[in-house]
């Protein structure tokens, strides 16, 4: 069974797909001002590069688009200066701007409106001719868009699915009349973001609870699953002081994704690193001597590795080119065994994602599509005292972590002095500014001592209440 965990803070908003009791899924989104997948605009192309088969197109904001020019999305003929509608697919990183394009769709819970043709299609998940068929003559399909049917269609009438073709293509007329009636590039519909599509792409029969902190979003999902028919869900709002994630133990989980080795039940490991191409996962036998037989070692190490590592991929939202390296093995039916236990982790992946048969080396190669940022990048940044050759929790998240202990300090006890350990690779960052570091842990009205210890873990935050308390440890105070 799954649990959906939604946490609203004031700079992001976290959320966390459990199933079984085991996390699956972890998303988080920045609040920011540049564009982000699935949001579209009216643009203007402000170039084209024949080389490279690619246009960029001013949307409003800071950084152009890019675009690349494909007969099949019909958008080879464009020329600079043209006005053009597009979707979001990936938002911008660094210098580069957003990836966008011209087949743009309003998705639904159960279908898709898409303009790229005007046909029926059907998710590759649905196979059952029968409903293709009722579908297919029972559809009330507006003739200049295309109707894509999602897998969650086959669990409803097909009143329900018309009912939502026909709200879909009303919001897809105000884009176009939209688009049409503006002079300059504007964005013309955002599917609200991360909360709606959870809701939409991953609530299923399966979903029994949605846990949220925020109350208007408690109202926003309470609707929103009170108009399915196909679901049948518990909505709760978290009033507990302590923050959600840390409430349910999934803070623990996020940062434990920092760790590039991961243990297994049988007792081997896979490791998981990142180059400047790609991710390579390595399998490793480790402790997994169970077996006298070095080909059975192998097979259940790499089988294991195999559910672990799709597990790993979507949890830290790896994309682009994965290269895994198992243990050797000859026998092509385990290596079937091992591909299957892979495609089968990323079944109900809304990422594309393909896995390809092994090479002669005895590697596999994952392409995983990008949507949104990985969890390195929100957790993570270059390590300053190593000149950005390792990396280290970021400072910011750091700052947002104790923010929450503070929080549920001022709400339990009231205490105004506060003690914190932290690893001595912040001191520099946070003596420099220590205004903005009371700052940013909501610590204005507080008294504050920071123990700075070399290569410290984990960082640890208490309240002093005793005067020895305090007076023992006047050295660390930093503010206050």
């Amino acid at each position: 069974m799954k649990e959906i965990y939604i946490e609203r803070q004031e700079e992001f908003l976290r959320i966390a797909i459990k199933e079984n009791n085991k996390l699956k899924e972890c998303f988080i989104e920045e609040d920011s001002s540049g564009p982000i997948p699935g949001e579209i605009y009216k643009g203007v192309v402000k170039n084209i590069v024949p080389a490279i088969k690619c246009a960029f197109i001013d949307i409003g904001h800071n950084k152009d688009c890019y675009m690349y020019l494909d007969e099949k999305f019909n958008n080879t003929k464009i020329k600079k200066g043209d006005e053009i509608i597009v979707e979001i697919l990936k938002e911008g990183i660094d210098k580069k701007g957003a990836k966008v394009t011209s087949a743009f769709g309003i998705a639904g819970i159960y279908s898709v409106i898409v303009n790229i043709n005007k046909d029926i299609s059907f998710s590759k998940k649905i196979n059952n001719r029968e409903f293709e068929d009722m579908v297919t003559s029972g559809l009330n399909k507006p003739e200049d868009v295309g109707v894509m049917i999602r897998t969650n269609a086959f669990d409803v009438d097909l009143s329900v699915l018309n009912d939502e073709v026909e709200e879909l293509y009303e919001i897809y007329k105000g884009v176009i009349n939209h688009a049409q009636y503006s002079r300059n590039p504007i964005l013309l519909f955002s599917d609200a973001g991360a909360i709606n599509r959870t809701l939409r792409d991953i609530l299923d029969k399966n979903t029994f609870k949605i846990v949220l902190n925020n109350e208007s979003d408690f109202e926003y999902a309470k609707k929103f699953t009170d108009h399915r028919s196909d679901i049948s869900v518990k909505v709760e709002l978290h009033k507990e002081s302590r923050m959600l994630f840390d409430y349910y133990g999934i803070e623990k989980e996020i940062l434990s994704l920092r760790n590039h080795k991961i243990s297994l039940k049988c007792g081997g490991n896979i490791v998981i690193d990142k180059t400047e191409a790609m991710y390579v996962i390595d399998v490793n036998s480790g402790k997994n001597v169970k077996s006298h037989s070095l080909q059975k070692t192998a097979q259940s190490t790499n089988i294991e590795a195999a559910e672990e590592i799709a597990r790993q991929i979507r949890l830290r939202n790896l994309s682009g080119i994965i290269i895994i390296d198992f243990i050797d093995i000859e026998d092509l039916e385990v290596r079937k065994s091992i591909l299957n236990t892979l495609r089968v982790g990323f079944a109900d992946d809304k990422n594309k994602t393909v896995v390809y048969p092994f090479t002669q080396l005895n590697l596999v190669q994952i392409a995983r599509r990008r949507r949104g940022k990985s969890i390195y990048e929100f957790i993570e940044e270059p390590c300053k005292h190593c000149l950005g050759k390792s990396s280290r929790v970021k400072l910011s998240y750091i700052q947002f972590l104790i923010k929450n202990e503070i929080s549920k300090i001022h709400k339990e006890q009231g205490i105004k002095d506060i003690y914190i350990e932290i690893d001595g690779i912040y001191q520099k960052d946070i003596m420099e500014d220590v205004l903005e570091f009371a700052t940013q842990i909501g610590a204005l009205e507080n008294s504050v001592y920071v123990n700075f210890i070399p290569h410290l873990e984990k960082f640890k935050v208490e309240s002093l209440i005793f005067a020895n308390q305090i007076r023992n440890l006047q050295t660390y105070k930093i503010y206050g």
